[in-house]
């Protein structure tokens, strides 16, 4: 399937900014928040623990995307919960300033789009090889 690359790349990705809210979660979020130091304590440990976990499903979802078909999905789920998270659970807090828009824009919506898009070309192709009596 054309889509493994995009697949690995979006599960990484994930990853990486997960790691940054686990690990450096107060820093990360006073950085965000653009100096104001008024924060209250955030549950930057669990939004990272969340993430990593689907970032890794996105990721494992890579080796076998038309088998594995519902890890995409799962993964799509997971990007949006994390959005709906970081809008309702940090934004508020953070201020919407460029940092915070940039981070739910580019780090959760925009990879929503690929990751439909392969989504559907993977249920495509899992019919293409069912009417076709072709395993997987």
């Amino acid at each position: 399937m054309h889509f493994r690359g995009l697949l690995l790349l979006a599960g990484m990705y994930t990853i990486a900014w997960s790691a940054f809210f686990k690990w450096f979660g107060p820093a990360l979020l006073k950085w965000m928040a653009m100096g104001n130091t008024e924060l209250a304590e955030l549950p930057t440990n669990y939004f990272g623990s969340f993430g990593l976990l689907v970032g890794l499903v996105i990721f494992i979802s890579a080796f076998y995307p038309v088998t594995w078909v519902w890890l995409i999905l799962a993964g799509i789920t997971g990007k949006i919960i994390s959005a709906i998270w970081f809008t309702l659970g940090f934004a508020p807090d953070l201020s919407w300033n460029k940092r915070s828009i940039f981070h739910l824009v580019f780090n959760e919506l925009v990879w929503l789009i690929p990751l439909i898009l392969i989504f559907l070309r993977a249920l495509q192709v899992r019919s293409y090889l069912n009417e076709n009596d072709i395993e997987e």
